[in-house]
C-alpha cells in the first residue's frame, strides 16, 4: 500500500517544522500569558480524509460514512448518499434479511419422500430426493441422508427415482457478467451440492494427464458424469465450456496444465449434480436406483429420511466469514418467499429486500440485483449501509475483525477491535463493520471504492486475474485501514 508515511509521523513533521521556525527567529509579537487558572484550548482535530483518499490514488469514486452506533449519528461521510458498488459488503444486509424473515433457529432441508407404500423393504412406488435449498449441503451429508434411508429399513425401489428442486427458483449463474470458469458464480435452486462446485483434478503421467471430476468432501468424493472435462491440444483459451443436456462440458488446453493441480469449477446443473451423486452414496448403502427425472410438482408421500442444515446464525456467520455468494442468494429467496413474495428470479427477489430495507431502515438510493453483491448493477449508499448496521448491533459477533496495523512501525491502535465484512470485485473494494473502542464508544461505518470504468473496460474472459486490479486493491485496503484509524483518532 502507499506509502510509509504514517498521519500521525506527518503531523510530527510539520509540528516540529513549525518549531524549528520559531526558535530560529524571535516571534513578531509577544504571546499574552493565559488568565492564572486558565488551561490552553486544544487545537481542533481535523479529519485527515481527504488527504488520505487523495494519497491512496484510486481514480473512480471514494465514498464512505462513519457514525455513532447508539444515535446514528453522522460524524463524518464523503459521498455518503452516493450509490455505489457494495460487493460481498451487500451479504451484511441479506444475512439481516434472512434472520428477520425466517429466524435464527430456521434450518434447510433435504428429505428423501416415498409415493408409494413400504413392505418388507420394498418400495411399490416412486423415491424422491426432495431439495429445500440447503447451501451448505455438502457430499458428507448427503451421505448421511443415503444411510439414513437405508436404516430406514428400505432397500429396493420398484418405481422410479424423481428429483424435485422446485423450493427455489432455479438458474444457472448468479450473474451474467462473470468468466464462465470461476465457481464463485455458480448456479443455484432447491437442491444445491457442494456449493454447485466440481473439483476438477489432473496428474501428470509421463506424457499424458489422469483427469478426474469428483463431488469432493472431507470422508467422501465420489466420481460424477454431470461435468466432464477433456484435455484439447490448442493454445487459447485455457478454458472453454459447453452447455450440454443436463451436462457441463468442459475442456482445457493441455500446455496450459503444467505439473500435477486442480481447481473448483461451477457446475451449472445443480439438480442433475445432487441427483447423480446421491445415486451413488444410495448404490454404495445397497439401494440401487434408476436414472433421475426432475419432477415440477411438489411430491405427496411418507418421509423416509430427513436431513437438516445447521441453524441460519451460524449458517450466516459462515457465510459472512468465507464469503459464500451462494448462501447469500439462498438465503435471500428464502427470505423473500417467508415475507409473501413469489419471485422468479434474483432480481425480483432482491428489489423485495430492496423495499424491506427503505421499510425498515429507511434506506435510499439503493438498486439491488441480487443478494450477494456480485452483480455489477448492484449498488449501495454508503450512508444506507452505515443505517442498517447502527440499526443491529447484534451482527458485531457474525463479521471477521479486520487488523488495523498497516506495517510493523504502524501497528493495530491498542484497544480497538474492528468487526467488519469485506467486498472485493474487479477495481471495486468495500468494508463495512463496527468499531469498538475500550473505554469509548462504538462506530459504525461503510467504506466503498470503485472504478467502475477501468472496471467495464476489462472483457469478460479477463475478469478473473485483470491487470492491476491486485494492486489496486492492496492500495483500497491500506486506505480503508487508515481512515479507520484516523476516526478512531478523531471520535472514538
Amino acid at each position: 500500500m502507499s506509502s510509509n508515511v504514517t498521519r500521525r509521523l506527518l503531523l510530527a513533521g510539520l509540528l516540529s517544522g513549525a518549531a524549528s521556525a520559531a526558535l530560529a527567529e524571535a516571534p513578531l509579537a509577544t504571546q499574552r500569558p493565559l488568565p492564572r487558572g486558565m488551561a490552553p484550548v486544544p487545537p481542533p482535530r481535523i479529519p485527515q480524509s481527504e488527504a488520505l483518499v487523495q494519497k491512496a490514488n484510486l481514480g473512480g469514486k471514494v465514498a464512505f460514512a462513519v457514525a455513532d452506533a447508539g444515535t446514528g449519528e453522522i460524524l463524518e461521510a464523503r459521498l455518503g448518499g452516493e450509490p455505489m458498488p457494495p460487493a460481498s459488503t451487500l451479504k451484511v444486509l441479506t444475512a439481516l434479511y434472512g434472520l428477520d424473515r425466517l429466524g435464527s433457529a430456521y434450518r434447510f432441508k433435504t428429505q428423501v419422500i416415498a409415493t408409494g407404500p413400504i413392505v418388507d423393504g420394498r418400495l411399490d412406488g416412486d423415491l424422491v430426493l426432495v431439495g429445500g435449498g440447503d447451501p451448505t449441503l455438502d457430499t458428507d451429508r448427503l451421505a448421511d441422508l443415503a444411510k439414513a434411508m437405508r436404516e430406514s429399513g428400505l432397500h429396493e425401489v420398484k418405481g422410479r427415482y424423481l428429483l424435485w428442486p422446485g423450493a427455489l427458483p432455479t438458474a444457472d449463474r448468479i450473474d451474467d457478467e462473470q468468466p464462465e470458469i470461476v465457481s464463485y458464480n455458480p448456479s443455484f435452486g432447491g437442491l444445491n451440492l457442494n456449493y454447485n462446485r466440481v473439483h476438477f483434478q489432473w496428474q501428470r503421467q509421463q506424457d499424458d494427464y489422469l483427469v478426474t471430476m469428483h463431488a469432493r468432501a472431507r470422508n467422501f468424493s465420489p466420481a460424477t458424469d454431470v461435468a466432464t472435462m477433456t484435455i484439447i491440444d490448442r493454445k487459447a483459451p485455457v478454458f472453454d465450456y459447453r452447455a450440454g443436456s443436463r451436462r457441463d462440458y468442459w475442456s482445457v488446453a493441455r500446455g496450459a496444465l503444467g505439473q500435477d493441480g486442480a481447481r473448483w469449477l461451477p457446475v451449472r446443473f445443480p439438480e442433475w449434480y445432487a441427483g447423480d451423486v446421491f445415486r451413488t452414496l444410495a448404490r454404495s448403502n445397497g439401494i440401487l436406483l434408476g436414472n433421475a427425472e426432475v419432477i415440477d410438482a411438489p411430491p405427496e408421500g411418507t418421509v423416509v429420511a430427513t436431513i437438516e442444515s445447521d441453524p441460519l446464525e451460524p449458517v450466516l456467520s459462515d457465510m459472512l466469514t468465507y464469503s459464500t455468494n451462494l448462501t447469500a442468494e439462498v438465503v435471500g429467496l428464502a427470505a423473500s418467499q417467508a415475507g409473501g413474495a413469489s419471485p422468479q428470479t434474483l432480481a425480483q427477489s432482491a428489489a423485495a429486500m430492496q423495499s424491506w430495507a427503505l421499510i425498515n431502515f429507511g434506506v435510499k438510493g439503493a438498486m439491488l440485483g441480487d443478494h450477494s453483491g456480485l452483480g455489477y448493477d448492484t449498488v449501495l449508499p454508503a450512508q444506507g449501509m452505515v443505517r442498517v448496521l447502527a440499526a443491529n448491533p447484534r451482527l458485531a459477533p457474525l463479521l471477521k475483525t479486520v487488523n488495523l496495523s498497516l506495517d510493523k512501525a504502524r501497528p493495530a491502535p491498542p484497544g480497538v477491535i474492528v468487526h467488519a465484512k469485506t467486498g472485493t470485485l474487479n477495481f471495486v473494494s468495500a468494508l463495512a463493520g463496527y468499531i469498538l473502542v475500550a473505554g469509548g464508544r462504538t462506530l459504525v461505518f461503510s467504506i466503498m471504492t470503485a472504478d467502475n470504468a477501468r472496471r467495464d473496460a476489462v472483457p469478460r474472459e479477463e475478469r478473473e486475474r485483470p491487470q492491476g486490479s491486485k494492486g489496486w486493491a492492496t492500495r483500497s485496503r491500506q486506505l480503508q485501514k487508515e481512515l479507520i484509524r484516523d476516526w478512531v483518532r478523531l471520535y472514538a
